[in-house]
């Protein structure tokens, strides 16, 4: 998505920078994670997360927003603001949902080059990744790549003036 595509909407969310660093929120999940006792609580525990998600706008819900290479039906919004990046996501499957939950807990309101610099490791380190089907972590793959994408996509026009 270009981002004069990213200026046509608002987020339903507020544009506020997160206050921790990007290793205080990633700290905050893996203590969550680890505080609870087998994998049928940690898929609750992203179940919670998704619901508690923002609206998506359902004007959003384009084939433009769209993301491919999930089996689960998955739309996301990028907003730059005074030089972060702020995303909006949501999904037809509520542990999807949760995925993106932690995905924009983690990068969402960063400046591009932050999100660049932090690598979803923290998804290794909740051992997520061996918990979820083969077409939920490609999905959850693909919801990372995008994010860094469009991370990228904003840097380059950031130093090309475009913004």
């Amino acid at each position: 998505m270009r981002s004069s595509d990213r200026r046509r909407f608002k987020l339903s969310q507020s544009l506020v920078a997160p206050t921790q660093s990007i290793e205080e929120v990633v700290g905050k999940i893996v203590n969550g994670f680890q505080f609870l006792d087998d994998w049928t609580a940690r898929y609750e525990y992203l179940i919670d997360l998704g619901r508690a998600m923002p609206p998506f706008p359902d004007d959003q819900r384009i084939e433009e927003n769209r993301l491919y290479g999930c089996q689960a039906q998955v739309w996301l919004l990028s907003q730059y603001h005074e030089g972060r990046l702020y995303f909006q996501a949501t999904s037809d499957s509520a542990i999807v949902s949760g995925l993106l939950a932690l995905l924009l807990r983690v990068y969402s309101g960063r400046t591009p080059q932050e999100i660049i610099d932090h690598p979803p490791e923290f998804i290794r380190e909740i051992e997520l990744e061996q918990h979820l089907s083969l077409y939920r972590a490609n999905g959850l793959a693909q919801m990372m790549k995008k994010i860094r994408l469009i991370a990228e996509q904003t840097l380059i026009e950031e130093e090309h003036g475009a913004l």
